[in-house]
C-alpha cells in the first residue's frame, strides 16, 4: 500500500479540505471468540478496562482500544500499532482455562482512513449503507461491502468526521485505486488525470 501513499496524499490535498484519504498501517487486531455472559467476557472487559460491547453493530472504546462487535461471540480489538502480542498475551492471561479463542489477525487486514465532510458520500458511492450520522455514527460499526469488497466500516467520532476502512490485506490495493476514482468528483480529477 506504500505505493498509494503519494496519491493518497495528493487527493487529500486537492480536495481543498474536503477530504482525507490515507492508510493507518499496522494497527494491531486480536480476534477474540467467547461466550459473552461468561466468565471470560469479564475477564476480558477488566482486562481492556471496558466491557465487551453486546449490541450488535457497536464499538466501545477505553484508552488507545476500541472493541468492535463483530457477531453474537466474537469481537476484534483493535489497538495502536505494534501492541498486538502484548494485547493477545493480556487477554490470554485473563481468560486462563476459560473456553475462548484469542487470535492475532493483524496481518489479514490494513486500516483506510476516510475522512473529511465528504467521507460519507465518497463511501456512498460503493456502499449499500445509510452513512448518514443520525443513522451510522461514532460508536457502530458494520460487516458489508465496499465495491464488492468485504470490509469492517467504523465511524470516527463526532469531532473527527469520517471511517475506518478495515479490509483485508489481499483487497487493500483494488479498494485504494477504487477509493481514488470515487474521490475524483471532489479532487478535481486530480487520479484520473494521474494514470
Amino acid at each position: 500500500m506504500s505505493h498509494h501513499a503519494e496519491r493518497f496524499a495528493a487527493a487529500t490535498r486537492a480536495s481543498g479540505g474536503a477530504l482525507r484519504l490515507a492508510e493507518l498501517p499496522f494497527l494491531a487486531q486480536v480476534n477474540v471468540r467467547l461466550e459473552p455472559k461468561g466468565p471470560a467476557a469479564n475477564a476480558v472487559g477488566l482486562t481492556l478496562g471496558f466491557p465487551l460491547p453486546l449490541e450488535p453493530n457497536t464499538v466501545a472504546r477505553g484508552g488507545e482500544l476500541a472493541a468492535l462487535w463483530l457477531g453474537p461471540d466474537e469481537w476484534l480489538v483493535v489497538g495502536p500499532p505494534g501492541t498486538q502480542a502484548e494485547i493477545e498475551a493480556r487477554l490470554r492471561e485473563a481468560i486462563g482455562d476459560e473456553h475462548a479463542a484469542v487470535v492475532d489477525v493483524s496481518s489479514q487486514r490494513t486500516t483506510l482512513l476516510v475522512a473529511g465532510a465528504r467521507a460519507g458520500e465518497v463511501l456512498a458511492h460503493g456502499c449499500s449503507l445509510d452513512l448518514h450520522p443520525r443513522s451510522f455514527g461514532a460508536g457502530r460499526c458494520a460487516q458489508t461491502t465496499l465495491a464488492r469488497a468485504q470490509v469492517v466500516l467504523v465511524p470516527r467520532d463526532e469531532l473527527k468526521p469520517g471511517f475506518w476502512v478495515l479490509v483485508r490485506s489481499s483487497f487493500a490495493s483494488y479498494l485504494a485505486d477504487w477509493l481514488l476514482d470515487a474521490a475524483s468528483e471532489y479532487t478535481n480529477g486530480l487520479d484520473a488525470q494521474a494514470r
